[in-house]
């Protein structure tokens, strides 16, 4: 398994769409050459904004991370709101608006999209892995969440780095149930996969503001055996 973390690439919040097809179509191009037999886009907004146009730059199947809306309004109650939370780009995409509307439909007005930038970056920077200093942010944005939805019964974690903060987001709001997008993306990358064993290889690109010794520290503290290898796309 390749495994590639564009830090380079980051923040892709604040990317435009343009850009954001710029940043993962290098990416998968990459992978393709070093001989990926299938590639899983773990990125909610390009998933979501560029995933047929990536397609396309490609020979190989692409798998993207999409919001499970269907089954996450089947999971609350009925007189409950679900909000997605996501990059800004996300958010504040059509692509986003046109999948909520055919997968919600009738319940579509139950459905609301969240920019959390805010929480994304908490991960992009490491802090994530110091409680500390995530209570005060998730506090912020769920005492938000709930100003502005009172009926919210739902959150899907729509960014790949959200997750990573889903326990201390569980312990601020334990009564909103949380969905992780990459769960479903696991269940169809069933049909790609080939049984064996193997091993697994790290690449990273960096910039000033995301040094590759950031990630190896975040790694280490995470007591991960990995070592990434500094590469440019």
């Amino acid at each position: 398994m390749l495994y590639l973390a564009d830090r380079a690439s980051f923040p892709y919040g604040a990317k435009s769409e343009d850009a954001l097809l710029a940043s993962v179509g290098r990416a998968a191009q990459t992978l393709e050459s070093l001989g990926a037999s299938s590639i899983i886009l773990a990125s909610n907004a390009p998933s979501v904004t560029v995933l047929e146009p990536l397609r396309a730059r490609v020979q190989v199947p692409i798998l993207g991370v999409l919001p499970p809306v269907r089954a996450a309004l089947t999971a609350i109650p009925d007189d409950r709101t679900l909000a997605v939370a996501g990059a800004s780009v996300l958010v504040h995409s059509d692509a986003l608006r046109h999948l909520i509307s055919d997968a919600a439909g009738a319940d579509a007005d139950r459905v609301h999209a969240v920019a959390a930038d805010e929480l994304i970056a908490l991960v992009e920077s490491g802090a994530f892995l110091d409680q500390a200093k995530v209570e005060h942010p998730i506090a912020q944005f769920v005492a938000a969440l709930r100003q502005q939805h009172p009926q919210l019964g739902g959150l899907s974690l729509s960014s790949t780095h959200m997750p990573w903060l889903a326990t201390a987001i569980a312990e601020e709001a334990p009564d909103i149930m949380l969905f992780d997008p990459a769960d479903d993306v696991v269940a169809e990358f069933a049909r790609l996969a080939t049984h064996g064993s193997g091993s697994l290889e790290c690449l990273a690109t960096e910039s000033h503001r995301h040094p590759i010794q950031d990630f190896r520290t975040m790694l280490e503290k995470m007591r991960l055996d990995i070592t990434p290898t500094l590469i440019e796309l």
